[in-house]
This record gives structure tokens, C-alpha cells and sequence, in this order.
């Protein structure tokens, strides 16, 4: 039994030209190709695309997905160590569910409110040192007065807001996009309209907005913590490239 490419990219989340990408850098040949030049996936070819998108979500780029499942051969037991890492995630963030309904329920009145238990599975200030260390005391303090004044509502729009330019820049990625063209060059329109909306920043102080845009594109290529964002160090040059000809031109 297989699937045709059509099928496999409805049923995995992401689209018929991903697809081909992955098949063209040898990560997930076609099982067949059919009389009408379709191409189809057999059950081990779902494994695989299983585990690339599972690489994917821990923002590996392709080249070293492309290593791993070519030294990790031993599916099972690869998929057995991701399942591991799966399961303490989801540990985490039943903790966050218990600890935010715990604070509903004390808001309701029907339990008295526990902070020793309301902040379990959360770290607000994991990179606060880090960001004093960059770019100051002001910048940090400033930013989280941003973040806590916001309503939940605000606070759950700018989080949509993040995660959708992160899933649109890995999409044109994996795509192939040319930096320099014209869906590139929006993406990165709408990451410097997103930067420009966060206080205590040169962006959302609008002071040297271009140093700051070209320093971050930098900054996401040799930091595997931000390149995870935009699909591991591939999609992060990406970024910086399209981020680079965008401020030259507009900033």
C-alpha cells in the first residue's frame, strides 16, 4: 500500500513542494513514481518523514536531519529515544495545564491559591541574565513590564503573531525561496514590523533599527537556541539573508 504526495502532505501538515524539497536532498526519496509523474510513499517512507518532521519540531536543519537518519538507522530505536523526549515534554506541560487551572480554580474561589504551585513547569527569567548581559538593565526591565502589563488576550495575540512568522519563515526555508524575492522580502517586512513592537529594544526604541535587525540575523545563525525557531541553522541563514537585503534596501 503507499500514498500519493498529495495525500502524505495533507496528512502530515505541509505541502507537495516540501515534499519534492526533501526527496531532491535525498531525505525522502519517492517510493514510486507513477505513469502521471506522481510521486508515492510506501509505509517505511512515512516512518521516515515521521522522523523528519520530529527532528524538525527540535530545529534541526535538513543537512543535519540528513546526517542523523543516515548514521541512525535503527528506526525503532531512534523512535523510542524522540518518545522519551516527548513524553517528559508533555510532563512539562501537563505541570503548566495543573498549575494554570489550579490559579482558575482560586480565582474562582473553590481552592485557596498556592504560589509554591502556580509557576510549576514555568522559568519567566531563564534569560534574564542573558539579556541584561547583551543589552542591559533598562532593556530587560522594560520589556517584562511590556509582557506583564498585557491582557491575556494581547499576550495570546503576540504569541500567534511569533509563531506564525516562525512557521512562515521555515515554510519559504524548506521551500528553497530566494532571499532576495518578493515573499522573501515580505516575510522580513513583517519580522522588522514584529521587532519595531517590542519595547526596550534599538527596534522598539526606533534608534539604530537596521545595526539591530543585521545583528540579530547574526546572532540567529550562530545561536542554535534562536536558529531553532526558524528550522535549525539552514532556515536561520535564510532568515538573515532575506533580513540583510531587506534592511539595505528599507532601513
Amino acid at each position: 500500500m503507499d500514498w500519493s504526495i498529495q495525500q502524505i502532505a495533507k496528512l502530515a501538515g505541509t505541502t507537495s513542494r516540501t515534499l519534492r524539497h526533501y526527496g531532491e536532498l535525498g531525505l525522502l526519496p519517492a517510493t514510486r513514481i507513477g505513469s502521471n509523474g506522481y510521486r508515492h510513499y510506501d509505509e517505511r517512507a512515512l516512518v521516515r518523514l515521521q522522523r523528519i518532521l520530529l527532528l524538525r519540531e527540535l530545529g534541526l536543519g535538513l543537512t543535519q536531519i540528513g546526517e542523523i537518519l543516515e548514521r541512525e538507522t535503527d528506526e525503532r530505536r531512534a523512535l523510542e529515544a524522540h518518545l522519551e523526549w516527548l513524553r517528559g515534554e508533555q510532563d512539562r506541560i501537563a505541570r503548566q495545564i495543573a498549575a494554570v487551572a489550579g490559579t482558575i480554580h482560586g480565582l474562582d474561589g473553590e481552592e485557596e491559591l498556592m504560589a509554591e504551585k502556580m509557576f510549576d513547569g514555568f522559568d519567566n527569567t531563564q534569560y534574564k541574565e542573558e539579556v541584561e548581559q547583551r543589552w542591559g538593565r533598562d532593556a530587560y526591565a522594560r520589556g517584562d513590564a511590556w509582557w506583564c502589563g498585557m491582557t491575556d488576550d494581547e499576550r495570546t495575540a503576540w504569541q500567534e503573531q511569533t509563531a506564525a512568522l516562525s512557521r512562515d519563515w521555515t515554510a519559504a526555508a524548506e521551500a528553497g525561496v530566494d532571499p532576495a524575492s518578493e515573499e522573501a522580502q515580505e516575510l522580513a517586512r513583517r519580522h522588522v514590523e514584529w521587532l519595531t513592537g517590542i519595547p526596550g529594544t534599538p527596534a522598539g526604541d526606533r534608534g539604530d533599527v537596521k545595526g539591530y535587525v543585521l545583528g540579530l540575523g547574526e546572532m540567529y545563525v550562530a545561536d542554535e537556541r534562536f536558529a531553532r525557531n526558524y528550522g535549525g541553522a539552514e532556515g536561520a541563514t535564510f532568515v538573515r539573508d532575506a533580513l540583510r537585503l531587506y534592511a539595505d534596501r528599507s532601513l
